[in-house]
């Protein structure tokens, strides 16, 4: 079995009074893509947040290759090996494609490197090198969210954190993506940490599953037995009848199984 490349125990973290993840444990294995599943409000972008050093955690602590990262700045952890693709994508609009790029290999030295990345990203996202001198700004959505992960990818990551990628995407272009996603974990060996509403296709990529329901971890195995479990097919996959979805969610959702 693969090493924990990250590994939280028992974070806490809110905005003001509000708690919005309550004593969440997860590890994510060197290698893997790891999904953390939830409906909107769950807390999974607070997690990505809080260990990119986005939301200081009130509780518990965070570890990255085996060091403690709790509460560090986001540009130390960047140095550290660890990427965080937003939510939204955030990529700087009145920067071009090119520019945007070179931000993400900001903390680089290694030159080379950054070239053999540029060119590997251009591989991956063929269109960017058609637009390399646009403005990020006058992107499509999809082409947007490929800039996003492109950068990720400069700055030269051990782990990638993803936060909804498909968000806005048609199913085409999230197929597309999700493609691109599975190519960076398997050619580059990039671990993955995945959050996404698209439980179907989360699952479908990813090795293991965390699932997540008012800040708290309720269930967690691997994808394979999870995409079995009744509950992720009521929840997640939609595949019992929509009346009685709403009306047995709240009876069932502390009863994971």
């Amino acid at each position: 079995m693969n090493e924990a490349i990250l590994a939280l125990a028992n974070v806490e973290s809110a905005y003001g009074p509000v708690k919005a993840i309550r004593g969440v444990s997860l590890t994510v294995a060197e290698g893997r893509i790891v999904t953390v599943l939830g409906s909107n409000g769950a807390g999974k972008t607070t997690i990505l947040k809080t260990i990119s050093g986005i939301i200081d955690p009130r509780k518990g602590s965070i570890r990255f290759r085996g060091e403690d990262i709790t509460a560090h700045e986001p540009s130390e952890v960047v140095r550290r090996g660890l990427s965080h693709v937003p939510e939204g994508r955030e990529v700087f609009p009145l920067l071009s494609v090119h520019d945007n790029l070179l931000m993400g290999a900001y903390t680089r030295r290694d030159r080379d490197g950054v070239a053999r990345d540029m060119e590997t990203v251009f591989g991956y996202f063929p269109i960017l090198r058609e637009r390399a001198r646009q403005d990020a700004g006058l992107l499509s959505g999809g082409q947007q969210q490929m800039l996003a992960i492109a950068r990720a990818i400069l700055a030269g990551p051990a782990l990638i954190l993803l936060d909804e990628p498909s968000l806005g995407l048609s199913p085409r272009l999230t197929k597309e993506i999700f493609e691109i996603v599975v190519r960076i974990n398997r050619e580059r060996g990039t671990t993955i940490l995945l959050v996404e509403q698209n439980a179907n296709m989360a699952l479908n990529v990813a090795d293991h599953g965390y699932v997540l329901e008012n800040g708290r971890i309720v269930m967690e195995d691997t994808c394979e037995r999870l995409r079995e479990k009744d509950d992720i097919k009521e929840f997640y996959l939609g595949m019992k009848e929509a009346g009685a979805r709403g009306d047995r969610r709240w009876k069932k959702k502390k009863n994971w199984r």
